[in-house]
């Protein structure tokens, strides 16, 4: 997860950073955070999933104006404003802005990020190469499972629609753990998403579909799982 941060002040900057940061420490979360002190800086990059945007920035930047920019140009970010002045956030709606944050009260960085995690943490594309040598592109958020198949992966797709590609099942799983993805056994990838039955010995999954759990990933498993239904089931 990419979190960018644009605060002109120091010292709002490092604090609202090191809050961040220790949110995903605290939960696992993969993340990478980068900090900015103007929106000029911000947008030469314009690389986050979710952006803490100072309102009031200096030299008469306008953090509505960076949010608007941001949009026109397609991102699908969303984003936190960070204000003093609340009176502030009736203008939000211009940009549809995900949250304001009162940096009187910086504990909301918390709730702004477990939101976010829940609605945003499996809404991403990737990309593989089929048996043809096509690009594919799959939706982590429609991903039931993956399984090898001989020497290629298999994707099942939600809506029963699969994909033959490209891949090592160890790195596929590697990459996709902090989207909520587990190597259950040395054939299987689960979406925990869509388990909706588990015990010592296998899952069943929302389409009825049973899986052993493999002996050396039952316990990981276990803590896992329990994590994802903690901070992201319903």
């Amino acid at each position: 997860m990419k979190i960018g941060i644009v605060e002109d002040e120091a010292i709002w900057r490092d604090t609202i950073q090191a809050a961040i940061e220790k949110y995903c420490r605290e939960k696992k979360i993969a993340s990478q955070v980068s900090a900015y002190g103007n929106g000029k800086d911000f947008m030469r990059d314009a690389d986050a999933d979710l952006l803490f945007l100072d309102i009031e920035l200096a030299e008469g930047e306008d953090g509505f104006a960076i949010a608007e920019k941001l949009i026109n140009s397609g991102s699908q970010c969303k984003i936190c404003f960070l204000t003093s002045h609340t009176e502030l956030a009736r203008f939000g709606y211009r940009v549809n802005a995900f949250r304001y944050i009162d940096k009187r009260h910086l504990e909301e960085i918390d709730e702004a990020l477990d939101s976010f995690l829940k609605t945003r943490i499996q809404d991403r594309i990737i990309y593989c190469n089929d048996t043809a040598g096509l690009r594919v592109q799959i939706n982590l958020n429609k991903l039931l499972l993956i399984e090898t198949c001989g020497r290629k992966l298999r994707y099942l797709m939600l809506d029963g629609r699969e994909h033959f590609c490209d891949g090592r099942i160890s790195e596929t799983a590697q990459s996709l753990s902090q989207f909520g993805f587990f190597q259950i056994q040395r054939s299987y990838i689960v979406n925990m998403k869509y388990i909706e039955k588990a015990d010592s010995h296998e899952v069943t999954l929302c389409n009825g579909y049973q899986i052993a759990i493999g002996r050396v990933h039952s316990k990981e498993f276990k803590k896992e799982f329990f994590r994802w239904r903690l901070y992201f089931g319903n």
